[in-house]
């Protein structure tokens, strides 16, 4: 990989952009892979050979996953394709309670030869790890479920797709934001197709097909005379949803201040491309950004990363133990904070939920990699801390009787762990839109999109950037400005929060690949919410500040 393109994929992070797991080595035509698919009734089979070998070497628990990943990339500059790339993953991860400890090994030979040897090494590393634990591993109860399946909500498999049709929206895209001025243009496609079947000794056997695409694209604008650059990436959302996420003539679209059309549940790709040039051409024109407070009105493209920075990972419950500190820390918020009944997280109007059921996220499922089944529960409550993420191993430690189902591994080849769920701020009771918001802003600034960030090691103190600016003076939009970040910590800012738009601004922001552990596991997520106004929030100029 080139270095300007490795800079380029890790400023698209959040938390920590991670590659993909070296497990997804292996080409593959899409059409035959899914064809070659097991049905249930082959894998359990598999699963239950599995489970009994697991038993026969001395585990008191064990569970399993077979699972197959299927990937697409298709990536595009200008009237050319630069890669198309379709790779496959299929194995087994077998996980076990042997005297007291965790054990696990994977393996790609998926017979019932293959399963069982595995099956007696992940005994016999739980046996090891034995004489290195303080106390045995405590599972809370969860009740065998039986057979069940659960399949995202999509309409159109991507992989039913021609690669040809998917080939010519991005050249349409590319070829829209030339015309309109751009000086160069970058666009991709990613989907994934996760077919996971989980079985445990508690009974579970769970199949599910889970979809996910990511559409992206980066406008450049060159100002011939000055030799200065400036770029707007696109405002979409990675989502839950199939190749009719991508229609965009029947996109739902809300039309939001400054004349912006923004997109909630489908994505007109080629129409933000243009909108995404005129504003980098704009760019050129507008003022830096004065130092000094300001009310800040967040569209929910922006505030989802400022989210998951300063909520979703703090609250996550390992690093809150500080058992978890590999990308960027453990966590400010800890038992001691949450046992009190009384830590205020932030004003009243912040009302945080984590959930795994909301429909089109990146994290909705119908199960964890416990077996679990999808939940929502309740982060904070009118700006009180109220409680954490955990899985079924962790969640005794909170004095709770159930699982949160936050158990998850990116591969076959991974042991599952607690990563975030889909995190959400609550919208507002009241009607209100974005527009009304801003008529009542005297001294403001209206940010979009994700840009550059940076937090500490207890995700406390933190600084934003964005793609759009705009100035708000005495209640109107007054054009658009440059060099804008805002710096705050965690309590400050959302103690801040004045007001949250109702539900029919609310959409969602997220990523494909956030990272966390050692090693490195990527997951998705998402994280909704409606545009939202923090009062008095301390603004810098990221040109003098350099």
């Amino acid at each position: 990989m080139k270095r300007a393109d490795f800079l380029r994929m890790t400023s698209m992070g959040v938390g920590a952009l991670v590659m993909p797991n070296l497990l997804w080595g292996n080409a593959v035509d899409p059409a035959q892979f899914l064809e070659q698919a097991p049905d249930n009734a082959t894998k359990k089979a598999l699963a239950n050979a599995a489970l009994a070998a697991a038993r026969a070497k001395g585990a008191t628990y064990a569970d399993v996953r077979i699972s197959r990943y299927l990937q697409q990339n298709i990536a595009t500059r200008e009237a050319k394709v630069q890669s198309i790339a379709n790779n496959a993953s299929y194995g087994v991860g077998i996980r076990v309670i042997a005297a007291g400890s965790w054990g696990f090994a994977a393996t790609n030979n998926v017979t019932k030869e293959g399963i069982a040897q595995c099956a007696a090494q992940a005994v016999a590393i739980a046996k090891a790890n034995a004489s290195l634990r303080t106390e045995p591993v405590y599972l809370v109860p969860q009740k065998g479920l039986g057979d069940k399946e659960w399949k995202t909500p999509i309409e159109q498999n991507p992989f039913d797709v021609p690669v040809a049709d998917k080939v010519a929206l991005l050249m349409e895209v590319n070829n829209a934001a030339m015309k309109e001025g751009a000086s160069f243009i970058t666009s991709n496609l990613s989907f994934v197709n996760e077919q996971k079947y989980y079985a445990s000794t508690d009974g579970t056997y769970v199949a599910q097909d889970i979809h996910r695409l990511n559409p992206v694209f980066s406008v450049t604008v060159v100002d011939r005379q000055t030799g200065k650059f400036k770029t707007r990436d696109s405002l979409s959302a990675p989502m839950g949803r199939g190749w009719e996420y991508l229609e965009g003539a029947a996109s739902e679209k809300l039309q939001g201040p400054a004349g912006l059309t923004l997109y909630r549940n489908k994505y007109d790709m080629v129409e933000d491309a243009v909108q995404a040039t005129r504003h980098a051409k704009e760019k050129h024109k507008a003022k830096s950004v004065a130092p000094g407070k300001y009310d800040l009105v967040l569209d929910p493209t922006h505030l989802g990363l400022t989210i998951h920075e300063s909520i979703g990972h703090p609250l996550e419950l390992d690093r809150v133990l500080g058992y978890e500190a590999n990308y960027a820390g453990t966590s400010f918020a800890t038992l001691d904070k949450w046992k009190s009944g009384n830590f205020n997280f932030g004003s009243d109007v912040v009302n945080v939920v984590a959930d795994r059921t909301q429909p089109f996220l990146l994290n909705t499922i119908g199960f964890d990699d416990d077996g679990v089944p999808a939940k929502e529960w309740d982060l904070i409550q009118k700006g009180i801390l109220v409680n954490y993420q955990a899985t079924r191993d962790q969640v005794h430690l909170l004095g709770q009787k159930e699982s949160h189902g936050c158990s998850h591994a990116d591969s076959w080849g991974s042991v599952q762990f607690q990563r975030m769920p889909n995190v959400s701020l609550r919208p507002g009771k009241e009607k209100l839109s974005p527009a009304e918001m801003i008529r009542n802003v005297e001294k403001g600034i209206y940010i979009l999109g994700r840009g550059s960030y940076s937090i500490d090691q207890q995700r406390y103190n933190f600084q934003f950037g964005g793609q759009l600016f705009f100035e708000i003076s005495n209640g109107e939009i007054t054009g658009m400005l440059e060099d804008v970040a805002y710096q705050s910590n965690t309590q400050e800012f959302w103690n801040a929060c004045v007001q949250t738009c109702d539900a029919g601004d609310y959409r969602s922001f997220g990523t494909f690949n956030d990272g966390k552990g050692q090693p490195g596991q990527a997951s998705a997520v998402s994280h909704g919410c409606s545009t939202t106004r923090f009062n008095g929030v301390n603004v810098i100029n990221t040109q003098s500040a350099a």
